[in-house]
């Protein structure tokens, strides 16, 4: 793998996480990998990229956990007596770049002291942090800028999913690292 990896996150759950990880995927010719799909297991996040990903070189690869209940990973895990830590997640080899789709939010938990930030730091991953317009969306955001400073991780893109008012759009833009590119696309 030559480039670091990505790790796409949100501001929460539903703001467009796989499919911003789908265009991405599509349009830096990457591979794909959700670490943990909790619910759904009739049509994943993994199956849903893989439908929407054109390009054949694509490769999705294999959940590390499968948990039957649509809830925290943590919850789905103790329900199911599975024990997720951190030694369970080894990244996919691959020559190509690796997007990783997150669970949730940065502090989505996977254990009672492990979280998806946490997943971050261990693979040495960039971040995506993918803001969908609500009410909160601005707190939401921030927060989570702040909290990838805080441990010293890169935020590469953030991706305004959808239309955001001007007035919202300025307060985020403000706080905007230096090194982060915007991304906008259309509400899907």
């Amino acid at each position: 793998m030559k480039d670091k990896p990505l790790f796409v996150t949100g501001i929460g759950t539903d703001v467009g996480k796989t499919i911003c990880s789908a265009v991405l995927c599509e349009q830096l010719k990457a591979d794909y990998w959700k670490p943990v799909q909790a619910g759904d297991l009739g049509f994943t996040d993994s199956d849903r990229v893989r439908k929407m990903v054109r390009n054949p070189l694509t490769k999705i690869h294999p959940e590390a956990f499968r948990l039957k209940l649509a809830a925290s990973p943590h919850h789905s895990a103790l329900v199911e007596g599975i024990e997720i830590c951190r030694e369970s997640f080894k990244l996919p080899e691959t020559d190509r770049l690796l997007l990783i789709e997150g669970a949730g939010g940065l502090f989505v938990p996977l254990s009672s002291s492990f979280f998806m930030i946490d997943l971050i730091i261990q693979f040495e991953a960039e971040a995506v942090l993918v803001v969908r317009n609500y009410l909160g969306c601005i707190n939401h955001t921030l927060l989570s800028i702040e909290a990838l400073k805080q441990k010293n991780i890169v935020l590469k893109y953030i991706v305004l999913n959808g239309n955001f008012p001007e007035a919202t759009k300025a307060i985020i833009l403000e706080q905007f690292p230096e090194e982060t590119t915007l991304i906008e696309i259309p509400e899907f």
